[in-house]
């Protein structure tokens, strides 16, 4: 079994609902993602990914079409609390929103990221751990063995 990673970056802004700190303003990071897979190397001369768990060009292809172009440069909030107003708000006025039904957190967006891509594998190969830094030096972890 060989664990393979790809490593993205994306712009977002959240705003956390009730939080209590000076987070609960509006604010935006500079997210780095990384994402390992987990399979077996295809053994099969006649296969253009031999040699390979999977090609890293469609990990790319998963990660920047349920993530990155979807979360890029928007304001993520939790549309099941009154911030709802504030993302209408900033839609009326021309800003990408993603309405969440969870607090935006680096936690809960790692939770978020692990069900977009784990429907997207191939069979053969299954998501392994992310982690996604929200500052350089702050960051959650998720890892495939540690779920239920």
């Amino acid at each position: 079994m060989i664990r393979i990673t790809k490593i993205f970056t994306f712009e977002t802004a959240h705003v956390l609902y009730n939080y209590d700190g000076k987070c609960k303003n509006m604010h935006g990071h500079s997210y780095k993602l990384f994402v390992a897979v987990k399979g077996n190397p295809i053994n099969d001369l006649d296969h253009p990914k031999n040699g390979m768990v999977v090609d890293f060009g469609d990990i790319k292809k998963i990660v920047k079409s349920e993530i990155l172009n979807v979360w890029d440069h928007a304001v993520m909030l939790n549309g099941t609390s009154p911030h709802k107003k504030l993302g209408e708000d900033l839609e009326n006025q021309g800003h990408k929103v993603i309405y969440c039904d969870y607090q935006p957190t680096c936690e809960n967006m790692l939770y978020d990221i692990a069900n977009k891509i784990k429907k997207q594998l191939p069979e053969t190969v299954s998501l392994a751990y992310l982690k996604l830094h929200e500052t350089e030096n702050s960051y959650g972890e998720w890892f495939a063995e540690d779920q239920d």
